[in-house]
């Protein structure tokens, strides 16, 4: 039997790495080293928690870019001041966006990942369910900050950069905090453990640490226009920062009730 073409028609071709063929070993897409069926199993399990990490990733990157494009472009619209500076953008894209991410890529995986459902071959990464949660988040990332930034344009009429501030720290704090939401797609932050991915506490407290220079130190807010805060504004921008990760859990809720793939 031609061993080759069997292997090369399948989805996945597997071949025996000590009594395979060197024909077999050189079509196949999996080579089992030990010859023991077993590894097919882990081997599945880490291809499934790799790919599942991948769709994490680029689920929180596009939420907090397509979020951040529609704060500035809504801000046009509604012809008020821009909430967030150029040097802010970029702030957010290499810093806060970045080490979360990044952290995103440790995750272990879900508890359930072998009891899902194998994905279909031609199933694109940006598939329905994550195109609906990436409106969600983004709609939650708008209406938290411009929604604070009209409330201290109102309160700070003669202080743009006062008005700002609250809408980077916002927006800031909110992508963090998000970001152990997408931890997974179906289960809550709780059930999967607040602090079971040691990276990405890393990265939190790293990006906390980050804003802080930003706010409290002179020369860094004389670069980046921002203003010090102090603990009541820093409590009203917890609450706006909440409503992101909030609306994430109750999405996920929505989808495991419902059954929503």
């Amino acid at each position: 039997v031609n061993d080759a073409m069997a292997l090369k028609k399948a989805d996945i071709g597997v071949a025996m790495g000590i009594t395979g063929t060197d024909v077999a070993k050189g079509t196949a897409d999996m080579i089992l080293t030990d010859d023991n069926f077993a590894s097919i199993v882990d081997a599945v399990e880490e291809g499934r928690v790799i790919y599942s990490n991948i769709r994490k990733f680029v689920f929180f990157l596009l939420s907090c870019n397509v979020g951040e494009i529609l704060i500035v472009f809504l801000a046009l619209l509604m012809n008020i001041p821009t909430p967030l500076l150029p040097i802010q953008l970029l702030w957010l894209n290499l810093v806060t966006d970045s080490f979360p991410a990044l952290a995103l890529g440790a995750e272990k995986g879900e508890s359930d990942i072998m009891n899902q459902k194998p994905r279909k071959a031609n199933e694109p990464i940006l598939d329905k369910s994550m195109i609906i949660g990436v409106i969600v988040q983004s709609v939650s990332l708008v209406a938290a900050v411009l929604g604070i930034y009209l409330w201290a344009l109102n309160k700070f009429p003669d202080d743009i950069n006062h008005a700002r501030t609250y809408a980077f720290v916002t927006l800031i704090l909110a992508e963090v905090l998000r970001s152990h939401s997408s931890r997974s797609e179906r289960d809550s932050i709780f059930k999967i453990g607040i602090f079971s991915n040691k990276t990405l506490i890393y990265a939190t407290v790293l990006c906390f640490f980050l804003l802080g220079i930003v706010i409290y130190v002179p020369f860094m807010r004389t670069i980046f226009q921002t203003v010090e805060l102090n603990l009541f504004e820093a409590e009203m921008i917890i609450v706006f920062a909440l409503i992101p990760l909030v609306l994430g859990e109750l999405f996920k809720a929505i989808k495991k009730k419902f059954n929503i793939a």
